[in-house]
């Protein structure tokens, strides 16, 4: 069985993540989403609209989805790839290159990203809806 692992924040689920899921989920046989916990997006910067747990429910009903865990921090990716016995790590082309460090683990790739979409531009879109 080939194992595939993607993380992310996964917030307002969008096209662009079911497009980058169902990809990842082609290049095996079992996928492993890891979604940003609350704390760790508050260490980031970062503010989500659904809360982890209503994430990780969205997610769990994708039919591209095998498992979903929760992230915790950045070093995190080294003992999942163990823990998980993962062969594929998968992430947006936006991150190219700055997990390479991992091709000593498994298989790195970028997937390109879905043009004309992201979460960025759906939270501008809603801001502006009168």
């Amino acid at each position: 069985m080939k194992k595939v692992i993607t993380y992310g924040t996964f917030d307002l689920l969008h096209w662009g993540h079911i497009n980058l899921l169902k990809r990842a989920k082609e290049l095996g046989d079992y996928l492993i989403v890891a979604i940003s916990s609350d704390e760790f997006n508050a260490l980031k910067n970062k503010k989500s609209f659904h809360s982890f747990e209503n994430r990780k429910f969205i997610l769990e009903a994708v039919q591209y989805v095998d498992e979903v865990i929760s992230e915790e921090n950045w070093e995190q990716k080294v003992s999942d790839i163990d823990l998980y016995e993962v062969d594929l790590f998968v992430m947006g082309n936006d991150w190219e290159g700055k997990f390479d460090f991992l091709k000593t683990k498994c298989e790195v790739v970028y997937l390109e990203r879905t043009p004309g979409i992201s979460t960025s531009q759906v939270k501008r879109e809603l801001a502006s809806v009168k």
